[in-house]
């Protein structure tokens, strides 16, 4: 290790030990991270980092728990580890980490997980995902504001916190700060109970982005809509950017005022569908390696297809599985992670009932649901028919007889229609998209 005696790079704490610092503020408990990470000492060239630690407890510690997280979140680093102090401009290190930290945030409050190398691109966010990434590169230019729409857990939250880390990459001057809804209002009571509004009104009025998570937490906030209006009438006036996240198209939210729809659609609104099999089986692989595991692709699918809804729950699924895996010293397999989620799966299919399907599906092709078990054969009722015996025999536990009973049909009748909606899908992406819409519904 010559080079770290000859054209050493020597920083109070170096640029890319700032990064791993971050890393590990949003991932440990302050106490955590003041006993475990505080004391390390860091010198640098070029990409490779030396690390000093005071005892070999705290190597190893490091090596084994922290270092492979650290190698995952940055592959382009390279870390060595040595028991012992660093070079003597070094001292100030230890003193000067907790300071340096608080000034690179400072300048944002983004979660470090969510960049957009983590973001797992598929059909059902690729409209989302290239706004955002026209938005980062272009701030306060492209689509101002950008309101990105859907259910809970499909990933709205990641993207704008990514749009949020891709404009610090490029301009580390820029002011960001994200906030839920609730947050922005709790402060603005705050700020009114103590007459201090100008601070209030200073702080959000002076960034250069601002992220806002929620926005139908404002509705009918009187106050805080008039707050929200004026803020967001000035950032934009000023050119500055800001991105927003509801739970539907901004248009359909009630209780808002007209005149912050109106601003609301000055830019782009984008939807993030539900994920497709595939997506979901790239998310579950992508998460599993930020975890440092490798996850064998025939459990990703296994996963991927038991749990349709949302990602938050895809990943709960997964790290299930693997805190399973670590605390049984077990590797993970196909039947391992049956056994593991076997009771998940169980409720979810509990939840969903024949019944609850029918019902479903008679709502949303406008029917009664009489008649999906009557005898009618026209071809609207037929089709809607079909397609809740295939929900029913893919999405609950009961079986073609049992399905049978509850249609008042031969079992033979429902095995025809499974087989007859798969070949009817493949020709017909229409029906596909009412099936995956029906799917979404009935299991989310």
């Amino acid at each position: 290790m010559s080079w770290f005696t000859s054209g050493l790079i020597v920083l109070e704490v170096p640029l890319n030990w700032q990064q791993c610092l971050l890393f590990f503020d949003h991932q440990m408990s302050k106490n955590e991270y003041n006993t475990m990470i505080l004391p390390i000492q860091c010198a640098q060239k070029d990409t490779r980092l030396q690390l000093y630690f005071p005892n070999d407890f705290l190597k190893s510690h490091f090596v084994n728990h922290y270092q492979p997280l650290l190698k995952t979140e940055f592959p382009e680093f390279q870390f060595l580890t040595v028991v012992g102090s660093a070079p003597k401009e070094q001292d100030k290190t230890v003193g000067k980490q907790a300071s340096v930290l608080s000034a690179a945030k400072s300048q944002h409050n983004l979660n470090v997980n969510f960049t957009l190398s983590r973001f797992v691109k598929g059909s059902s966010n690729e409209v989302a995902s290239a706004a955002a990434y026209q938005v980062a590169q272009n701030p306060g230019v492209s689509y101002n504001p950008l309101v990105i729409y859907g259910a809970v857990g499909l990933g709205k939250t990641h993207l704008m916190h990514a749009i949020g880390h891709e404009i610090h990459r490029i301009n580390p001057t820029s002011k960001i700060f994200y906030v839920h809804s609730e947050r922005f209002v709790s402060e603005m009571i705050r700020a009114l109970q103590t007459a201090d509004m100008e601070k209030f009104k200073h702080k959000y009025r002076s960034l250069d982005v601002l992220l806002i998570d929620d926005i139908q937490f404002f509705a009918k906030k009187e106050r805080s809509q008039e707050e929200l209006f004026h803020t967001v009438n000035t950032l934009l006036d000023s050119g500055q950017q800001i991105v927003l996240t509801s739970d539907r198209y901004p248009k359909e939210l009630d209780g808002i005022e007209d005149r912050l729809k109106s601003r609301f659609a000055w830019g782009l609104s984008v939807c993030i569908e539900p994920p497709e099999l595939e997506t979901r089986v790239a998310i579950l692989l992508e998460k599993a390696r930020g975890l440092g595991h490798d996850l064998p692709e025939d459990v990703a699918f296994f996963i991927a297809s038991e749990i349709h809804s949302n990602v938050r729950e895809l990943e709960g699924a997964l790290r299930r599985v693997i805190a399973s895996s670590e605390f049984q010293s077990q590797s993970i397999t196909l039947e391992f992670a049956r056994q593991t989620l076997r009771d998940l799966i169980v409720a979810k299919r509990r939840l969903v009932t024949v019944d609850s399907i029918i019902s479903q599906c008679a709502k949303y092709f406008n029917l009664k649901t009489t008649d999906l078990v009557s005898k009618k054969r026209t071809r609207h009722i037929a089709r809607a028919r079909q397609m809740a015996m295939k929900i029913a025999y893919e999405h609950t536990s009961s079986s073609y007889p049992q399905i049978a009973d509850v249609f008042g049909v031969d079992h033979t009748t429902v095995m025809y229609a499974c087989k007859k909606l798969d070949e009817l899908v493949d020709a017909d992406p229409a029906l596909k998209e009412d099936l995956d819409t029906l799917v979404r519904k009935i299991t989310q």
